[in-house]
């Protein structure tokens, strides 16, 4: 998305927004043109009378992300190697199972007392038992 909110299709056309609805609690965006009927690369890019895009408002935010992403691959391997490694030992502590809640709501309480318990230990094994309590009823 541009700063003049168009998309420009392969030959150059612009793709103008329309309107706004919501789907699914998503604000979707969409573009579109009618310049596709004398298009000469129309069969490759669409089979109805004009290209069409949806967009959610926050997509340009994926983008970042993955544009990111690709130019610098090593940090999904320092994003493995830090933020999924808790994850992969909360789950070994639950045995690989299921969560034993049913709702989402019970399992987000269940994933946050997984956490919870997560987090006391390394806090346990970092610092020790004693200076926690003590920062615990300093608190």
């Amino acid at each position: 998305m541009s700063e003049d909110d168009v998309y420009i299709c392969p030959v150059g056309e612009c793709l103008n927004y329309h309107f706004t609805n919501v789907e699914a609690g998503l604000a979707l965006r969409h573009y579109w043109t009618t310049a596709c009927q004398s298009c000469a690369i129309k069969s490759q890019c669409t089979t109805a009378k004009e290209r069409r895009i949806r967009r959610w408002g926050h997509e340009h935010i994926l983008e970042d992300v993955q544009r990111r992403l690709d130019e610098h691959p090593e940090k999904m391997r320092q994003r493995r190697e830090t933020v999924e490694h808790p994850f992969g030992t909360i789950k070994s502590w639950m045995g690989y199972t299921h969560f034993q809640m049913k709702t989402l709501k019970r399992v987000g309480t269940e994933m946050a007392l997984h956490v919870l318990a997560y987090n006391l230990k390394r806090v346990m094994n970092i610092i020790g038992i004693r200076p926690l309590i003590a920062a615990m009823r300093a608190a």
